[in-house]
């Protein structure tokens, strides 16, 4: 079976996965209203990682060295060789250094799989790395392909670390869309506006074990489905997201699942295509919660950081309050949680979706 080794979080709520956990607990948000120089951008509501927490030198961008600290800070955690052949990085983003084309670059470390290589380089690692740039559901999607490769026997490890970096050309471009909310995204909420993006780094270490141990997290099963709807916008029948919940639920019972933690970017759209699908999928009666009105929206982020919180919660006999969310603002009748309550269970879903009709599910397990 495929557990978690290690791992780390890096955002403005914090530089380990611990601080970052119970920053969330306690009710705290990264989001606040950002102003930009640049006449294409209006002022935006982000969780954006300061210059000063940032500790990597060398010729990196920000972009690589949020994920090369982030990396280092999870590796201090194991004990795995990581310049063997049998180790591999993943590196999970939507834009990377896309901040590069006002440069003029066009070329280089523009490049995904150049910046993956710098990366993985960087540990003295010489295995080809993988990219996984799915749009928002890049950080999950790179999960369910480690646990694909080290299941197979490809690999003894899998390094998965996702992030992205807001700039000019994103948020002009979600300005566009009129995704942005004005103010703090309320995620399932009857008020909700849009979105808030956020910036974030975050690394999760898998390896391959016989029988997990008490205290270790398994990635139990995991879907990929894309129902093709729109270039930007939901399926009206949440049929993507359904179809990856059906699949991740055949391995795993209903009554012993802690909570679903959703996309729940506070759009529109996004939020009640989720409830429609977790309708479909039989989890009416399941809590669910959304991360978003703490961090923003992380991209290729989001689906490992959220993943982690989402373990420490269970590890801690909690689910997570919903921060924005008051009143239910979907059609169908999901148990959204408010505030902070307790549990027992030891397994979630992490459901999310993205740009292009993608979407992905997996379910991970609590040995206790």
């Amino acid at each position: 079976m495929v557990v978690k080794i290690s791992d780390n979080i890096l955002s403005p709520l914090g530089s380990t996965t611990a601080d970052n956990y119970l920053a969330v607990k306690s009710g705290r948000s990264a989001l606040m209203l950002h102003e930009s120089d640049n006449p294409a951008v209006a002022p935006y509501y982000a969780s954006l990682v300061p210059e000063d927490m940032l500790t990597v030198e060398g010729d990196y961008s920000k972009f690589e060295r949020m994920c090369i600290q982030s990396i280092e800070a999870a590796l201090q955690q194991s004990t795995i060789d990581i310049a063997s052949p049998r180790v591999l990085f993943i590196v999970s983003t939507t834009k990377g250094n896309v901040h590069l084309l006002a440069k003029g670059a066009g070329e280089g470390r523009i490049l995904l799989g150049e910046t993956a290589k710098a990366i993985a380089t960087h540990f003295g690692n010489e295995v080809e790395p993988v990219v996984v740039s799915n749009a928002c559901i890049s950080g999950l999607c790179a999960q369910i392909e480690a646990m694909r490769l080290i299941e197979c026997g490809q690999y003894d490890n899998v390094v998965v670390v996702g992030a992205d970096v807001q700039s000019p050309f994103i948020i002009s471009g979600f300005q566009s869309l009129k995704a942005l909310s004005d103010g703090a995204c309320r995620p399932f909420d009857a008020e909700r506006r849009g979105l808030n993006l956020g910036e974030a780094a975050a690394t999760i270490i898998y390896g391959r074990k016989e029988k997990a141990e008490v205290g270790e997290w398994v990635i139990r099963s995991g879907a990929v489905r894309n129902d093709a709807n729109h270039i930007s916008g939901p399926s009206r029948t949440g049929e993507g997201s359904y179809l990856a919940l059906r699949k991740v639920l055949e391995d795993v019972d209903v009554n012993d699942i802690a909570f679903v933690n959703a996309h729940g970017t506070a759009t529109l759209y996004n939020d009640e295509m989720e409830s429609i699908a977790i309708e479909r999928a039989g989890l009416v009666d399941v809590p669910v919660g959304s991360l978003k009105g703490y961090y923003g929206h992380t991209m290729g982020a989001a689906g490992i950081l959220e993943t982690l919180i989402s373990m420490r919660a269970v590890e801690d006999r909690t689910v997570l309050g919903t921060r924005g969310f008051n009143t239910l603002g979907v059609s169908h009748p999901i148990r959204v949680q408010k505030e902070n309550g307790i549990t027992d269970k030891s397994t979630f879903i992490k459901l999310i979706s993205g740009f292009g009709g993608c979407n992905a599910a997996a379910a991970f397990n609590y040995v206790n």
